[in-house]
C-alpha cells in the first residue's frame, strides 16, 4: 500500500472535509446521472462521495480508502446528508477487490499524486469499470500553485514539500502529467481539462494558511520532513509564520491549479 504524505492530522482533513462535487468534481458533473454506479476512490472523510451519491440516486455508491480510521467520518457525512446509497470499505487502489466492470463511473480526487505507480492504478481503475463508463480523476500541480504576496518562509514550504512527497513515492506535479499516465494506462479516449480552486477573502485566508501552513508543524508531513533532513523544527515554524504573515495580508491571494481527465473505458 501508498504512504499518505499527509496522514490524517485536523490541518489535513479540514481540507478534505470542504470538498464537495461541485468544487472538487465539477468536470464529473454531466457523467453523474440517477442509476449510475460509481466507485469513488480516496474518498477520505467523505463529503465529496455523499455528494456523488445525492446526484446518482438510486444508484450504487463505494467510497473506498486505504486509512480505515477515516471511513468512519466518510459513514458520518453520509448520514448527515441523508444518502442511503452509499457504502464504504478499506481497499488500496493498486488492487481493487471489484470485480471487472463493476461500476459505471471510478472516480479519484487528489489521490495519484501519492502512489508509487499512478499508471498501475489507472490500470485497476479501467479494470473495475465497465466498458464505455468513464474513470475521472483530478490532481493538484504543486509547481503551478502560485500566490501573493510571498513573505519569507514561503518558497520554502515547496523546497521541503517535494523531497517529503517524493520520498514516499508521490509526485507532487501530477496535475501535468495525468493524459501521459492515463495513455500508458491503455486509454484512448482521454479528455483533459484544467480548473482552480481560489483563496482570497480574510476567512479563505486564515483556514487555507491553517490548514497548509498549519501542516508544515504538526502533521505527518512535518513529522517526515524532520526525519528525512528536508527541515528542522526551527526551519518549519518560520514555514509556519510566513503562511500567516501571507494570511494577514489584504491582497493575499493564492491560486492551486489542477490537471482533471475523463477517460472513456
Amino acid at each position: 500500500m501508498s504512504t499518505y504524505t499527509h496522514g490524517h492530522h485536523a490541518t489535513v482533513l479540514s481540507s478534505h472535509q470542504w470538498r464537495t462535487v461541485e468544487n472538487s468534481a465539477a468536470h464529473l458533473l454531466p457523467h453523474l446521472v440517477p442509476g449510475a454506479s460509481v466507485l469513488d476512490v480516496g474518498c477520505g472523510p467523505g463529503t465529496i462521495t455523499a455528494g456523488i451519491a445525492e446526484r446518482v440516486a438510486p444508484g450504487r455508491v463505494v467510497g473506498v480508502d486505504a486509512a480505515e480510521a477515516v471511513l468512519d467520518e466518510a459513514a458520518r457525512a453520509a448520514r448527515e446528508r441523508g444518502a442511503t446509497n452509499v457504502e464504504f470499505a478499506v481497499a488500496d487502489v493498486h488492487a481493487l477487490e471489484y470485480a471487472d466492470d463493476s461500476f459505471d463511473v471510478v472516480h479519484a480526487h487528489q489521490v495519484l499524486q501519492h502512489v508509487p505507480d499512478p499508471v498501475g492504478a489507472l490500470r485497476e481503475m479501467r479494470r473495475v469499470c465497465r466498458p464505455g463508463g468513464v474513470v475521472a480523476v483530478r490532481e493538484a500541480d504543486f509547481g503551478g500553485m502560485i500566490w501573493y504576496p510571498n513573505p519569507p518562509g514561503m518558497d520554502d514550504w515547496l523546497r521541503v514539500y517535494y523531497p517529503v512527497a517524493r520520498g514516499n513515492g508521490g509526485e507532487p506535479d501530477a496535475g501535468r502529467r495525468l493524459v501521459a499516465w492515463a495513455r500508458a494506462a491503455g486509454f484512448a479516449d482521454v479528455a483533459a481539462s484544467s480548473s482552480s480552486w481560489c483563496y482570497a477573502t480574510p476567512e479563505e485566508r486564515e483556514w487555507w494558511s491553517e490548514s497548509w501552513g498549519g501542516r508544515m508543524v504538526r502533521s505527518h508531513v512535518a513529522e517526515t520532513a524532520v526525519a528525512g533532513g528536508h527541515a528542522t523544527r526551527e526551519e518549519l515554524a518560520a514555514i509556519y509564520a510566513g503562511w500567516k504573515e501571507w494570511a494577514a495580508d489584504d491582497a493575499g491571494w493564492f491560486s492551486v491549479t489542477h490537471g482533471e481527465i475523463i477517460c472513456v473505458a
